[in-house]
């Protein structure tokens, strides 16, 4: 029974792992008409395995396989789905495609590619890609509209503060979130996770990412906030000063939205949409809360079972 949470914590962590080892699908989602055509890319390098498989998740159902295709002999070997007939497949250079000829509205789903990876144990498990949507629509593709609300300076905590980035009135609804930073005539580049924290909130007609910044040097960063999304990538910046506000700039040009904004002493009831903020840390916090609870709940259930198996192979008592 003593073993028993060290093994629990190494399974998530096995779990961990997995997660961080993702495939690339370059596509958040992808739209289509019924009878046009359609390709889901996936990018393979990660694979430690020739096979790779391509699943379908539907709205309220589970994950089907549909086909897998070997990289050095292009070989296609088809399961038991019930669409396999409408699907194809084929190698590139860099990975593979999922192809559809004939779009159908029952098409409507999200495509994961996957394939096997070994550990340095030499242990094997699988890995995903973050999928792509395909949405089966006369809909138009919309750009998301981007605003980034910086919040109050966390003096008290150790000089840290935060930036929401809010994307909303786009279709399809899905986006992807990154981070970057630029010093002052520096390159740009990623935020180390040391010194920055991202959480991400979705709700029907927005999303929104929160990156929380640790204060551990005195350089000044403009942060980037990069939003992906079928229509093309949207950027925000904002300028990360030693000044109160001053200014607050917004431009437009060729799709590239840009605001200017300095976050030392902001307060977040002087800012437009400062209650989305708000509700938005509040379901942070419940996040959090209840990613606690379902890991402790998790453990506790482990344990149970432990428990009923080591009585059930000791047997009755002989007493």
């Amino acid at each position: 029974m003593l073993f028993l949470p060290a093994a629990a914590l190494c399974c998530l962590c096995s779990a961990l792992v997995a997660m961080a080892a993702e495939l690339v699908q370059d596509d958040v989602t992808l739209t289509r008409r019924v009878g046009q055509s359609v390709s889901f890319s996936c990018g393979t390098d990660q694979c430690d395995h020739d096979w790779i498989f391509w699943f379908q998740k539907k709205e309220m159902e589970t994950f089907r396989v549909i086909l897998l295709i070997e990289r050095q002999s292009s070989e296609i070997y088809y399961f038991n789905h019930p669409q396999k007939a409408d699907f194809s497949a084929e190698n590139t250079q860099n990975g593979c495609l999922l192809k559809l000829n004939r779009v159908k509205l029952d098409h409507s789903a999200t495509y994961y590619c996957s394939c096997w990876k070994i550990d340095a144990h030499r242990n094997w498990y699988r890995i995903f890609g973050p999928g792509s949507k395909l949405y089966v629509t006369d809909e138009q593709v919309v750009k998301p509209v981007v605003s980034v609300y910086p919040a109050a300076s966390r003096v008290h905590l150790g000089g840290g503060s935060s930036l929401l980035c809010v994307a909303s009135a786009m279709f399809p609804p899905g986006v992807r979130f990154s981070w970057k930073r630029q010093k002052k005539n520096g390159p740009l580049e990623d935020v180390p996770p040391a010194e920055g924290e991202q959480v991400e909130l979705r709700e029907p007609g927005r999303s929104a990412s929160i990156m929380v910044v640790h204060r551990l040097h005195q350089d000044t960063y403009r942060y980037s906030c990069y939003v992906k999304h079928e229509g093309g990538t949207v950027e925000a910046q904002t300028q990360e000063t030693q000044l109160h506000v001053e200014t607050l700039s917004k431009t437009a040009e060729d799709g590239h939205l840009s605001l200017q904004l300095p976050t030392s002493s902001f307060s977040v009831s002087e800012l437009p949409g400062s209650e989305v903020f708000q509700q938005s840390e509040c379901r942070v916090k419940l996040l959090c809360l209840l990613y606690t609870v379902l890991t402790l709940k998790s453990l506790l259930y482990c344990c149970g079972l432990s428990l009923l198996m080591v009585l059930r192979n000791k047997g009755p008592s002989t007493n």
